[in-house]
């Protein structure tokens, strides 16, 4: 083999998450999930008592007015709307410029463009994001928060993960 088939040759396989159909596929799979799931939380769970399932962990339903984890609830919810769409844009903008060997980015970018399409989809249809998951001790608990919203954490991480682990090609 040349020097200049080499340089030609791919060295990596492009990553599932980096083609349009399986992202779109993954995306309307994980919004169905999360809506499913928040319809089941809605009509059978009630409204603001802790339902424990094991030791620190336990069901609570409560309604989000603001962005995951209830930051920015005091905020107008067509401007949390409108950011909404804003970061859904700005992460499809970094999928379409992420090389297709990035896997772990592109499937970051899969769970966050999900879970933001979860909430937002929400705050259409009720004004409000449907929460359910507590995380507690005794003297301490966490934010609650739903599917959508551990989509786009684990989303995040998985891009800050590609950024610090996956090597980088050099420019040419």
């Amino acid at each position: 083999m040349t020097e200049s088939e080499t340089h030609e040759r791919p060295t990596a396989k492009p990553a599932l998450f980096s083609r349009p159909l399986p992202i779109l596929i993954f995306i309307v799979v994980a919004v169905v999930l999360d809506q499913a799931i928040k319809i089941m939380v809605d009509n059978w769970l009630p409204l603001q008592e802790m339902v424990p399932v094991i030791p620190m962990l336990a069901l609570y339903r409560t309604y989000n007015l603001g962005v995951a984890f209830s930051m920015l609830s005091g905020m107008d919810g067509w401007f949390i709307v409108g950011m909404r769409l804003v970061i859904v844009a700005f992460v499809l903008w970094l999928w379409r410029r992420t090389p297709d060997h990035r896997w772990l980015a592109h499937t970051g970018f899969a769970l966050i463009i999900a879970g933001a399409l979860g909430n937002l989809l929400d705050r259409f249809l009720y004004g409000h994001v449907i929460d359910y998951i507590l995380f507690h001790t005794q003297t301490w608990s966490f934010a609650v928060f739903n599917l959508a919203d551990s989509f786009i954490t684990v989303g995040a991480g998985c891009v800050i993960l590609d950024e610090l682990l996956m090597p980088k090609k050099a420019k040419a």
